[in-house]
């Protein structure tokens, strides 16, 4: 029999907005989203580095629109499931490692 008191989890939702799903690694979704900031803070630094340096404005457009998909992957790990936090934490671990190697 239910208890009345505490609710029941067949009628609860899945996902409240602003809270975590169910299931979800709260440390694995704070480094994903870490991940995914440092991303946009390398391509911050670029950006103000390319303005400095008298870029073309397609090159600062460029850099502009990677940036702004990074904001994008970060705002879509507010309701992301357990899978698609791990699925971003690892694409974002690859792009940072390749945005700080020496070659590019």
């Amino acid at each position: 029999m239910h208890d009345p008191a505490t609710p029941d989890p067949q009628s609860a939702p899945d996902h409240t907005p602003g809270q975590l799903p169910d299931g979800q690694d709260a440390a694995g979704h704070e480094a994903a989203v870490e991940l995914v900031e440092k991303v946009i803070a390398w391509y911050s630094r670029r950006i103000l580095a390319e303005r400095r340096a008298g870029a073309a404005p397609e090159a600062l457009s460029e850099l502009a629109a990677q940036r702004q998909a990074c904001v994008e992957d970060r705002d879509r790990l507010e309701d992301a499931d357990t899978k698609e936090t791990a699925r971003l934490a690892a694409l974002y671990a690859a792009r940072l490692k390749d945005l700080e190697s020496p070659s590019s």
